[in-house]
């Protein structure tokens, strides 16, 4: 499992790099062109961030329990923030983003869908870099007491 595990965060990591280069070429089509670049840029960063956990998962040392939950937490935020961030320049939303949405509001909905996506992403990512950390941290131990 750990080697599908790191496979599939890499290969995810890959997509959502990608889609952040494409996301970039959005930026002439959406509401909030500010918030389009931080899109393209959330994507890039987030999938390369995928991918060096992926490259270090085989340091990590948690239960299957553990390794599934954060392994879901970090895929469902990356790509929440990413999708939450290219919909909100496209609706012109500005709710949690204040600087990269200056002078744009969305309908009290679209404030609301993106709104939840951001705070859920940012709630998940949290938590599921903490299981990463406490993971390599476990790794570590584990190595050490061999």
């Amino acid at each position: 499992m750990e080697i599908s595990l790191k496979r599939n965060l890499l290969w995810h990591g890959a997509v959502l790099l990608l889609l952040g280069l494409l996301s970039g070429a959005c930026i002439p089509l959406v509401t909030n062109a500010r918030m389009g670049l931080s899109a393209h840029l959330a994507g890039v960063q987030n999938g390369m961030l995928l991918m060096i956990v992926g490259l270090a998962w085989s340091s990590v040392a948690l239960s299957a329990r553990l390794a599934a939950a954060t392994f879901w937490l970090l895929l469902y935020s990356m790509y929440a923030i990413w999708a939450s961030t290219l919909l909100g320049a496209f609706l012109g939303t500005s709710r949690l983003t204040p600087l990269a949405g200056e002078g744009h509001a969305g309908t009290p909905w679209e404030e609301l869908l993106v709104s939840s996506g951001l705070a859920t992403g940012s709630a998940a990512v949290l938590v599921g870099m903490a299981l990463f950390i406490y993971g390599l941290g476990a790794g570590a131990q584990e190595r050490r007491s061999q």
